[in-house]
């Protein structure tokens, strides 16, 4: 499994929370990613407020790994449209919202990323739903979402391990975090089809792979292929 851990910097350290020290190796393969110093409600804050919060946040998470933070999620899952447009001139490329769907649907809008479900929402259910999409649901995605401190407070360790047990080790599933969905989504939709549709063009730094006359194929970084 892969995860991708939102925290309060301004935290770290006191009683009950993750030492800085533990940053690097407690999350190492993993994600690290904002989720504002103190975690104010957003709503709670003026404009300066929220980029101090943010920024702030990026800044120490980014000095304590050694690593670059690109992505976040709301505190509270509350913001103002205009708290989502400041995330980019902080080099934020995503957002999670506590919004789920309850669908296996990418997102349309990395800022305001809507996750599937919460871990304590039919979890089981929806996790055996995921392995037996039907065909016509192309690159489903299994987003859930959720704070670590709720499986001692509610006992539902059990229950993340039946998860694993269920989804490891499935050949056709990539287990990826929140900032490698982001980024290859981010390629993904900036490739280029010619108009007849036979060539198709990946201008990103990374691998497309796409499905044509039934075979996987692959669309290496900057290069034409033929479809």
């Amino acid at each position: 499994f892969k995860g991708t851990f939102h925290l309060n910097s301004g935290n770290l350290d006191k009683d009950g929370y993750v030492q800085k020290a533990e940053l690097p190796t407690l999350y190492a393969e993993h994600e690290i990613a904002c989720h504002g110093v103190t975690h104010r409600h957003p709503r709670q804050m003026n404009q300066t407020e929220w980029l101090r919060e943010v920024w702030q946040d990026r800044l120490t998470l980014e000095e304590l790994t050694g690593g670059i933070v690109q992505g976040m999620s709301y505190a509270f899952g509350e913001y103002y449209p205009e708290q989502v447009e400041a995330l980019c001139a902080m080099g934020i490329q995503y957002s999670r919202t506590v919004e789920s769907t309850g669908s296996f649907a990418l997102p349309q809008e990395l800022l305001r990323w809507k996750p599937t479900c919460h871990h304590n929402d039919k979890l089981l259910e929806r996790a055996e739903k995921f392995l037996h999409v039907p065909g016509y649901e192309k690159m489903p995605l299994f987003y859930i979402w959720g704070h670590s401190f709720e499986f001692e407070r509610e006992n539902t360790w059990p229950l993340m391990e039946q998860l694993a047990e269920k989804l490891h080790g499935a050949q056709d599933i990539w287990y990826a975090t929140n900032g490698q969905i982001a980024d290859y989504l981010t390629a993904l939709r900036s490739t280029r089809e010619s108009a007849d549709g036979k060539r198709l063009y990946n201008p990103s730094a990374q691998p497309i792979w796409f499905v044509a006359d039934g075979k996987v194929r692959v669309a290496e970084p900057g290069k034409l292929c033929e479809i």
